[in-house]
């Protein structure tokens, strides 16, 4: 990474860490790292393009984290739990990863992002996670009948379902998960 790109991105990851995403703008992160608003245009075309680069990292760095430290030959549906279970945690531990619960931020961004990048640009849980399907399908662990890819969709929409727990009912969670994930997981399971 070029010494000035490096130097908005890691301008930009500290004062977003601090003050979050609304309340961070170029100017504040071109005076921090010492070059000219013009400068911070050259290698990110907005605000928004550089927060997700950051929010990306973050979060792949969230999940290399939990997959290091569950027991990738645990049963399924233990190891599934706690990955859904960490890995809420560590998104709301994080000031940068908690803005995907601000949908009136995350939205806009992610939509701008996938203007400038194309749909298939953000992968937030795939990764090594298709391996593990697989491993599992073929150890049949779980249902060979359906693409992993489609497995992983399953397991993102139990994400994103925190993301709308207001919408559903806070007195539902986080038993609602325990549960959602309880029925993916014995749908999965169901070879027969």
């Amino acid at each position: 990474m070029d010494d000035k790109k490096a130097d908005i991105f890691n301008c930009g990851k500290e004062l977003f860490w601090a003050k979050g995403f609304k309340d961070t703008n170029v100017s504040d992160i071109t005076k921090m790292a010492g070059i000219g608003v013009g400068t911070f245009y050259k290698y990110y075309p907005s605000k928004e393009k550089l927060f997700m680069e950051i929010f990306l990292e973050e979060n792949v760095k969230l999940k290399k984290s939990i997959m290091a430290s569950v027991d990738l030959n645990d049963d399924p549906f233990k190891m599934i739990k706690g990955f859904l279970s960490m890995n809420i945690s560590g998104m709301k531990s994080n000031p940068i990863l908690r803005e995907w619960y601000n949908s009136d931020v995350f939205s806009k961004i992610e939509k701008q992002y996938r203007e400038e990048n194309g749909n298939q640009a953000v992968d937030f849980v795939y990764g090594s996670s298709l391996e593990l399907i697989k491993k599992w399908q073929a150890e049949q662990k779980i249902r060979g009948d359906m693409d992993c890819e489609l497995i992983m969709a399953i397991f993102a929409a139990l994400i994103n379902m925190d993301t709308h727990k207001e919408e559903i009912g806070l007195q539902y969670f986080p038993q609602l998960l325990d549960y959602m994930t309880e029925f993916v997981m014995k749908g999965l399971t169901d070879n027969g």
